[in-house]
Formats: C-alpha cells, structure tokens, sequence
C-alpha cells in the first residue's frame, strides 16, 4: 500500500484538481473568417467547451469606446477594464495606468506561490503591458518568459513576406507546449502574431486563410500538451483562445469601431459557460472568467472596477447602464437570474484612477429581475458618477461623465 502511494504522489496526484489556466490570443482574425477556415485542432477545443461571437471595442460613442487596436485589446484582456481606464491608445503603450492591475498581478499578489508564464511573438506584451520588474506594477515578474525573437534578425531574417513572424510563432508554440508539459505553470499567456500580418499584408485573402490555418497548427500542439497534463497528473486546465480585433470590410486595417473590426471570437474547453456565454461576451469578460476557473478573489476595491461580466460560473446580471436626468439617475441591466436580488452604489469620486480609494454610498436594494432602477441625487453634484450594481457573485460598473 505504501508503494502505491508512493508512485501516485510521484505521478503528481497529490496536486489532483490543481486548476491551472492558458489564454491565447491569435492576432487579427475576424469572427467571418474563423466561421469559415478550416480549424480541427480549435474544434476539438470547442466541442468540450464552446465557441461564441464576441466584441471588441467597448460601448459605441460612450465613454469606454475603445480602439480595435492589438496592444489595446491586450491589455483589455489582461485589466479587464477598457481603454479609458488602463489608457493604452495604440501599439505605442505611451502610459498604461498601472493601478488596474492585470490577471498576473491579481493572481501573484493573492498567492505568491502560484506560477506564471509568458510565450509572446511580441516583447511588449511582457516589458510595457503586464509592466515586469517595474515599480508601477509592484516589481511583478514572471517565473517564465520566452519572448523577443523579433529582435533578433540574424536566427529570424527580416523579410517582407513577414515568414519570420511565422517561425517565431513556431518557436513560441513549440516552447508553450514543451514548457506546460514539463512544470505546468498556473497561469501563462500565449501570444502568436502572424495571422494579423497576413491580413494587414493581403486583406481578405488565401494568405490570411492560410495564416489562420497555421495558428491551427500551433494550437495543437499547446493542446496536446494540456491533454497530457491533465490526463498523467489529474489537473484542472482552463484554455480560452481568442483574437484582439477584426477587421475592415477589406481586411486590411482595422482601428475604428465598424461590425466588422469589433467582431471577435472566443474559444474554451469549459464546461460551466453560462447563460452570458450564449449571448455576445466581450474582451473584457474573459479576466473574470479566469478568476473564476481558478477561484481567484479579486480584491474589492478592484473588483467594483472591472467591465466584464464572467462567462463561466455564477452569473445574475450583465450589460449594466445609467443615464443621469433632471437630478435623477436611471439604471438598466440584463438579467440572467430569476429571484435574486443586488445592491446599488455611487461614488462621485475617480480616486481609483490614482491609486487612491473611492467613496460610496448604498442606495439600496433592487429585485435583479426588475432590470431597472430609478433614484433621485437630491441635489449632489459632481464631474463624474461611478454606479455599481452588486449581485450575488461579482460587481457591474457604469461611468456617468459629464
């Protein structure tokens, strides 16, 4: 008897159920164009889990309109807020507000122990986005990093044709899957960038077809690494594959806020998608969801921040609005629950925004189900109203900007 236990601790079964989670996201590819490429090793992903439509961009001539930009919709994944909050505009990354933490902040700082991974076609992503070994982000740093290939010309010549980006996408795929095999880190990122060049290249065309059809292929090899984790040492393995954006009707660009440039997708093996899932999720929506697989608790003061609203477990209410007239502020949401009821709160201070704290009053209570809410400010004034709806299982914020 003590034999075998011996050998299935060697197996790693003492670390049975150990939720672990990677996100990928392949640059550029428009939700029309992943409906019709051929992707098996995607599809295998989705038949356990789902594939859903998603968006990119935040709300329309709203306050939280975002860019459908690459290194935008990164770091709206990676804070979970939009681009008014963690203020990064375009692929220059000039000055990310670094007070919305990003997912590997959150995850470190909650447990210090817990592992982190990097595998990036792009050296930004590490240095300017999640902000490693910088004191804005708390001096966070990876447990492991394999990026920055595309600095270096003499193993990846530089060409026009951009095939250079492709074998970095095939080292950084082939690292991810031999690296998750081996020590299986709790959270890490894979980034892959040669699809969003095919297209910026070519358009809508058999190069951009082809690009998706490759990213496939590194797909899998990511996949079968995560198959083998799971199957030889008992874990709990999150994947969410996504893109940052899409692209114009001609796909060669993509920065504005047409259908097509904010039509994104989303891609899991999660079998506990809820009723949001179904709907259109958002960028934003993807962070909570994580924290959600792996059990993570957002502190609160950040957790009243966040825009998205979780794809996978609990879930009561999303698509929250508020609209401020003749004193009085009106609230809207959907509800995806039936009986439950929230609470509402306003701050009419952005001290967040500084690292500071914001103050906030309960308005009361509301039936959920209602998916609406009137109060009056009696009179209070002020540049900016922050209103938080609070549900059973999370927060929803809305922005009233004058």
């Amino acid at each position: 008897m003590a034999a075998a236990m011996a050998l299935l601790v060697s197996h790693g079964y003492a670390q049975e159920n150990a939720k672990k989670v990677l996100f990928v996201i392949l640059d550029g590819i428009p939700a029309d164009v992943m409906d019709t490429v051929a992707t098996p090793n995607i599809d295998k992903i989705s038949a356990i889990g789902g594939y859903t439509e998603a968006s990119m961009g935040g709300e329309i001539g709203g306050y939280s309109e975002t860019p459908t930009i690459s290194a935008v919709g990164y770091n709206s994944l990676l804070t979970g807020v939009w681009a008014n909050k963690h203020n990064v505009w375009g692929n220059s990354i000039k000055n990310p507000n670094y007070n919305y933490w990003t997912i590997f902040r959150m995850l470190k700082e909650a447990d210090p122990t817990k592992k982190t991974a990097i595998f990036s076609t792009w050296l930004d992503n590490r240095t300017k986005l999640v902000g490693a070994n910088l004191p804005e982000t708390g001096n966070f740093v990876f447990d492991y990093y394999f990026d920055g290939m595309e600095l270096d010309s003499l193993n990846f010549p530089h060409g026009d044709d951009r095939i250079y980006i492709h074998k970095i996408d095939e080292a950084v795929s082939k690292e991810a899957a031999r690296y998750i095999s081996k020590e299986a880190p709790d959270l890490s990122w894979m980034y892959l960038e040669y699809s969003d060049d095919m297209g910026h290249g070519f358009g809508n065309s058999p190069e951009m077809i082809d690009g998706v059809k490759k990213a496939d292929v590194q797909i899998g090899r990511v996949w079968e690494a995560i198959q083998y984790r799971e199957e030889t040492f008992g874990e709990d393995w999150l994947i969410v594959i996504t893109t940052d954006h899409g692209r114009t009707d001609d796909g060669f660009g993509h920065y504005g806020q047409s259908p097509r440039e904010r039509a994104t997708w989303i891609v899991t093996n999660s079998k506990y998608t809820n009723s949001h899932f179904e709907g259109t999720p958002q960028m934003v929506d993807i962070l909570p969801s994580i924290a959600n697989h792996m059990g993570l608790s957002i502190p609160k003061k950040i957790a009243m921040e966040l825009d998205g609203t979780p794809f996978i477990g609990s879930v009561e209410a999303t698509a929250l609005k508020a609209e401020l007239k003749n004193g009085e502020i009106s609230m809207n949401w959907e509800s995806l629950s039936k009986g439950e009821k929230g609470r509402v709160w306003v701050s009419t201070t952005n001290e967040f925004k500084t690292g500071g704290l914001d103050n906030y009053w309960l308005v009361g209570e509301v039936n959920l189900d209602d998916k609406q809410k009137k109060f009056s400010l009696d009179g209070t004034q002020s540049e900016i109203f922050k209103v938080v709806l609070e549900t059973p299982s999370g927060y929803l914020n809305y922005w009233i900007v004058k």
